[in-house]
């Protein structure tokens, strides 16, 4: 590390208490079942947002590009987030369908990634989901133009402006370009925080949807 760095130093490798040495972690076989697991603890130890997790896409040039997001529905069939279909990941998704994400948890020392294939969730789902949001936060989708450039702050706030007065009392329903994405992993790996930087990892890999999950321990 240099002098200058904003990094700060790592704590030293005895100050590992024996309660960070979490014992047995992998305690399901089914993936999702794992992950509900981890997750649940999470929610109960994460300060904010648990379920906030980075997307990784691909653009058209090949570069790769990376986000937070909002993990809103998760079972057997994948992880589901909602946004603008218009915004760069939403472009990205329609023309490479398929996707990266990784959980991370500082208070529990774990995360967990996933690899796979993404489709649009119907539109029943959306306006279901939709319709439990905030209506400002209805309102909103409407007002921005997701990732589309903007001349400064009040151009925003003019947009909200009008949109809500043109909904008045009314309903404000979903916009077309306001949907959601499921990713449907093939790959999901758990990682825990273990002393001296000898970490756990557990890869779940199947060959395709609906198939039987094949697991394996990697070096960490």
């Amino acid at each position: 590390m240099t002098a200058n760095s904003l990094i700060p130093p790592s704590p030293s490798e005895e100050t590992y208490s024996v309660d960070q040495d979490q014992g047995e972690v992998f305690t399901k076989d089914d993936p999702f079942s794992l992950f509900a697991e981890w997750l649940a603890l999470a929610i109960k130890t994460e300060p904010n947002d648990p379920n906030s997790m980075a997307l990784a896409t691909v653009d058209a040039d090949g570069m790769p590009d990376l986000r937070m997001v909002l993990l809103k529905d998760v079972d057997a069939s994948g992880l589901t987030f909602y946004t603008n279909t218009q915004s760069a990941k939403g472009k990205q998704l329609t023309a490479n369908p398929k996707a990266a994400i990784c959980f991370h948890w500082k208070t529990i020392r774990r995360q967990v990634r996933f690899r796979g294939n993404v489709t649009p969730v119907s539109d029943a789902e959306a306006d279901a989901y939709f319709a439990t949001r905030a209506r400002s936060a209805r309102i909103g989708a409407h007002a921005s133009a997701q990732s589309r450039p903007m001349e400064g702050r009040f151009a925003l706030e003019k947009q909200v402006a009008l949109k809500a007065a043109q909904f008045g009392v009314k309903e404000v329903t979903r916009p077309a370009y306001w949907s959601g994405y499921r990713i449907v992993p093939l790959q999901i790996e758990f990682w825990v925080n273990r002393p001296f930087r000898l970490h756990d990892r557990l890869q779940f890999k199947r060959d395709a949807e609906n198939t039987d999950w094949k697991t394996a321990r990697l070096f960490p």
